[in-house]
């Protein structure tokens, strides 16, 4: 459980470190958006990199954290994309989100 929240904690730092200056930010210079989100993604590695450690010490494969991070990033970012950007969740979000959901039906199937 430690290893979901922790992958969790990390995509939405993630998250806002890519994508923040879209709303707000797109004025600021490049150079200081760069800065900025090497700032933020600095928390998000300090989150993610004990995540994969707890995970992989815990019996989950390589792959099986990859597909879990990668399931949680499209969920933060739905949530993001639709509460910050302001943009329509379409069925082809759910559609993506539905198929990354049986990539980890797979990953994990048998463990």
């Amino acid at each position: 459980m430690p290893t979901i929240a922790l992958l969790f904690l990390s995509n939405i730092f993630m998250t806002i470190a890519w994508y923040w200056h879209l709303k707000g930010g797109a004025t600021k210079p490049l150079l200081v958006v760069i800065l900025i989100s090497w700032g933020i993604a600095f928390i998000e590695y300090c989150l993610a990199v004990p995540a994969n450690r707890i995970g992989y010490a815990h019996g989950w494969s390589g792959g099986q954290l990859k597909v879990a991070q990668e399931a949680i990033a499209i969920l933060v970012f739905g949530l993001f994309m639709v509460l910050v950007l302001k943009e329509p969740l379409t069925w082809r979000h759910l559609g993506a989100f539905a198929c990354l959901m049986g990539a980890v039906a797979f990953i994990f199937a048998g463990k």
